[in-house]
């Protein structure tokens, strides 16, 4: 009978869980989850904001954050490796760098069709600005404060002196 040839670099049971239990498989608490987090959030900042993502494109997001935590795993495991990354009587890379190098390609067509172009976000007009920061229609002139006595109007001199002998004076003992 042969052997079942088993994976030490744990690839493949990392995408059994990430496959079961989505990007929540991964120990939250760790810096490497922290920071692939932290990438999914800024790429859907510079596609726009969530609310402006399509279905589509948040799948297409999904799978590439899969995709750099597969890459980053595999990184992970080959710099621990210290026999090199060539098998000597074979006179060949190791497979598990061919897959690398194919998820690797697979991240870059993935953010290919995402597009790499920062996009804004449509800015809100000022009248939806100002009702959404103070719950009003707008402020018309009508509507405006009128300016306090304290405060100079445009025409007046400012009462205040300037200059450094201005500040406030030194208190001595």
């Amino acid at each position: 009978m042969a052997r079942r040839p088993y994976s030490r670099h744990g690839l493949n049971a990392l995408k059994a869980r990430v496959k079961v239990r989505g990007l929540s498989a991964i120990d939250q608490r760790t810096a490497e989850a922290r920071a692939l987090l932290d990438w999914r959030k800024e790429l859907l900042a510079d596609l726009g904001g969530r609310e402006i993502v399509t279905a589509g494109q948040l799948a297409l997001v999904d799978l590439a954050a899969r995709t750099r935590l597969y890459v980053d795993h595999l990184d992970a495991y080959l710099l621990e490796q210290t026999c090199g990354l060539v098998n000597r009587r074979r006179r060949a890379v190791y497979p598990v760098l061919r897959e690398r190098q194919v998820l690797v390609d697979s991240l870059a067509r993935l953010l290919g069709q995402l597009g790499l172009e920062r996009r804004q976000r449509e800015a809100p007009s000022l009248s939806e600005y100002i009702a959404k920061k103070y719950g009003r229609e707008s402020a018309g002139p009508e509507e405006s404060s009128p300016q306090s006595e304290d405060r100079p109007t445009a025409g007046s001199e400012d009462p205040r002196p300037h200059g450094p002998e201005s500040a406030a004076p030194e208190h001595r003992p």
